[in-house]
């Protein structure tokens, strides 16, 4: 392109390099999440047995009249394995979210045109590829031990002659069956995967090829990928999480959940590319691109603040309790361990952005942006954390190793994954037409 005649391929390309050092270091990562899991089970398996079925049925008889049924008021049938599947279901969609949010950050800079981020680009469009891991992990947990997740799942729920029977839940069985959730879970993963697959293939294109066509093709899959991610964001939230309190529902869900996703992929994209700056990497990432990311942190920090307060202030204030259950549990119920880690979760995910991001200068620090990366990232674990434990394993929830082992197996995966992906294109996409642009890039 005659825009960048000056610029010689040894001064744009730039490939990262998986050393040997640092597959090392994740491999043995993995492992000490897998020490640790294997442990946390032993211990969960010594220390609860047969005890906590007694206990859990008292809780169940104690909340069964308010709870008007909900899979709270069924954890009678819990047994120690179900934190195990629990948690796996956990990470399973926290670590989808982080994947897909990759390919939805470069589609929405396609179809906004913008200039800046093509200098970033290639670490979004490089997460993707963790959706071959956890499509699988979401899809066989579901079919082999869907009915511990999920209530509407229990034998004789939806059929009028069992002495299970519950009207509602078979109200909704059109819609929640074992059948057509598979279904829309498989065509969700499939269609992630194939328009990413689609649009890494055009961006490497361009790198090898030049021109324009490539550009255009990529704003057309981008086109393609948001109204897929529109629909499939909000099912896939009511589906993988909401239903899991198959009572309860919310109009705000499946924003909710998205903005969750959203900024956690966020603080991911800032924080890889912090880190290989740190490495050598990236030195024409300036300041100003810094300072782009931490407006994206801090904005939608604050955009998940407000849906997650609005959703319970419509509850609240339009006068619904039978609404109210989902925050009661989780805030009165179940020895308090998800009070704590509702507070946690408004410190992480709300104050400490909030304070932190709010500074031009802050925005671009590298240190400050680190520390509320991090921040974001275990906060909206947290938060997924709140989702997805109080309705699966009620009272028997708590953070040890089960759970520490578990986050780590899964994100020394996903930085296993995403760092083999990076070294298959240059960090620069050289020919992106507005290269120039965001290597001038100045705010």
């Amino acid at each position: 392109m005659a825009g960048h005649s000056h610029f010689s391929p040894a001064n744009v390309e730039e490939y990262f390099e998986f050393t040997a050092e640092g597959r090392k270091r994740i491999i043995y990562a993995f492992v000490a999440g897998v020490v640790a899991l294997l442990v946390g089970i032993y211990l969960l398996s010594r220390g609860e047995g047969h005890e906590v079925v007694q206990a859990a049925a008292e809780h169940g008889a104690e909340h069964g009249e308010h709870l008007s049924g909900g899979a709270v008021s069924h954890h009678g049938d819990y047994d120690w394995t179900n934190r195990i599947w629990a948690n796996l279901w956990l990470n399973g969609v926290y670590f989808t979210g982080i994947a897909v949010i990759g390919m939805f950050f470069v589609s929405i800079q396609y179809l906004a045109k913008a200039g800046w981020s093509s200098v970033i680009k290639r670490i979004p469009e490089a997460f993707p590829r963790f959706l071959m891991i956890t499509g699988p992990v979401l899809i066989l947990t579901f079919i082999f031990k869907g009915d511990v997740i999920f209530h509407w799942m229990h034998h004789g729920i939806t059929d009028p002659s069992s002495e299970h029977y519950d009207k509602i839940i078979a109200g909704k069985s059109g819609y929640l069956n074992q059948g057509f959730f598979i279904g829309r879970m498989v065509v969700f993963f499939a269609l992630w995967l194939i328009l990413w697959n689609w649009m890494r293939k055009k961006s490497i294109d361009e790198d090898l090829n030049g021109g324009n066509t490539n550009f255009y093709d990529m704003v057309k899959i981008a086109t393609g990928f948001i109204v897929v991610m529109g629909i499939s964001s909000s099912m896939s939230a009511w589906d993988w999480v909401m239903s899991i309190d198959t009572h309860w529902f919310s109009t705000m869900f499946g924003w909710y959940m998205f903005s969750s996703w959203h900024v956690t992929g966020l603080a991911t994209i800032t924080l890889t590319v912090l880190l290989l700056k740190d490495k050598g990497y990236m030195q024409y990432v300036n300041f100003s691109h810094l300072h782009d990311l931490g407006k994206f942190m801090f904005a939608f920090s604050i955009f998940w603040t407000y849906v997650w307060f609005e959703q319970f202030l419509l509850i609240y204030y339009a006068n619904f309790p039978e609404e109210t259950i989902y925050f009661l549990e989780r805030w009165e119920g179940h020895d308090k361990i998800y009070k704590a880690t509702e507070i946690l979760n408004v410190v992480f995910n709300f104050f400490f952005p909030f304070l932190v991001m709010m500074t031009r200068d802050a925005k671009r620090t590298a240190i400050f942006l680190k520390i509320c990366c991090a921040f974001i990232i275990v906060g909206h674990y947290l938060d997924f954390y709140q989702m997805i434990m109080p309705g699966t394993i009620g009272p028997h929830g708590g953070f040890g190793l089960v759970e520490f082992g578990m986050v780590t197996i899964f994100a020394s995966a996903f930085i296993y994954i995403v760092s083999n992906e990076l070294t298959k294109a240059s960090l620069v996409a050289k020919n992106h037409p507005f290269l120039e642009e965001a290597l001038h890039h100045d705010i």
